[in-house]
């Protein structure tokens, strides 16, 4: 009977969340393990499901940089890195479209109508949504790698209205129509930004920012964008974890009023983010 109880508590707990943000958009960047483990693939979908069937209005934005490795890899082609942006070249733009617009964008799509709730996938092309420049990094030339430059929500808005989850692939074109690759992080942020989403939540491939690496007691669980460039002198927010904060940092200056940092490997993570008191992860906010 207790374990009957404790279920009966979590639902308690998540009531006044659910009431909170009825109604509100929730911009999910999914990415890393949480795309390739079968298990918790389905414990995302099921979590994204259950947010739309309680009144949220989730947005997906995916990456795809393992997928786009390994189909290159299969063409004989070497993937290349320049401050963690993937060389785009001609034929790897192709690739990337054709992995992330036509096989994992169509992939998480089926999963999520699996569940009998409509999804419609589009990339940023569609409906204009991402318009790009080409993104200029010193000293190199990284090809067609786009800095976005404007959002169109209108296609996401209406989608929205007819209670569709919209799943977007993070390709954009230009001024010129030129397609471009873009990080599925920024474009996540930028899209969250021009949405005014309620939550931006980025699932990763670690607990959050914790103050000392080894040690996931150190989790910090909340933290003040303002914060962000002092954590980075410390060395507490350091490497690969940098753009994302600073991503973060965007989100809430585009209008964001919570972004969120989750270890996307646990299951259900997304829920306990954002149903319960304590949370699991780090959020942003700002003043």
């Amino acid at each position: 009977m207790k374990k009957y109880i404790q279920r009966a508590k979590v639902l308690v707990e998540a009531l006044p969340y659910i009431k909170k943000f009825n109604g509100d958009i929730v911009v999910i960047k999914y990415g890393g393990s949480a795309m390739v483990d079968e298990a918790i693939k389905i414990s995302v979908i099921q979590d994204i499901v259950l947010m739309k069937l309680v009144g949220l209005k989730p947005v997906i934005v995916h990456g795809g940089g393992k997928e786009i490795s390994n189909m290159l890899s299969k063409i004989g082609k070497e993937s290349k890195f320049i401050d963690g942006l993937r060389v785009t070249d001609d034929e790897t733009v192709q690739v990337a479209e054709m992995v992330l617009s036509g096989k994992v964008n169509k992939d998480i799509v089926q999963l999520i109508e699996n569940h009998d709730i409509n999804a419609v996938g589009i990339s940023g092309k569609d409906g204009k949504t991402l318009k790009v420049a080409k993104k200029e990094v010193a000293g190199y030339d990284i090809g067609y790698v786009g800095e976005i430059t404007k959002v169109n929500t209108g296609l996401v808005e209406t989608l929205l209205e007819n209670e569709y989850i919209p799943v977007i692939a993070p390709i954009g074109t230009d001024d010129n129509g030129d397609t471009y690759n873009i990080n599925a992080d920024y474009a996540a942020s930028s899209i969250a930004g021009a949405l005014s989403a309620e939550k931006l939540v980025f699932l990763t491939d670690v607990e959050g920012i914790l103050r000392d690496i080894d040690d996931s007691a150190s989790l910090i669980s909340r933290i003040d964008v303002s914060e962000v460039p002092n954590y980075i002198d410390q060395g507490v927010i350091s490497g690969g974890m940098i753009p994302k904060a600073e991503c973060c940092a965007s989100g809430i200056h585009k209008g964001v009023k919570s972004v969120h940092i989750l270890d996307g490997r646990v299951e259900h993570s997304l829920l306990l983010e954002i149903f319960t008191k304590s949370g699991v992860g780090t959020m942003f906010y700002g003043a």
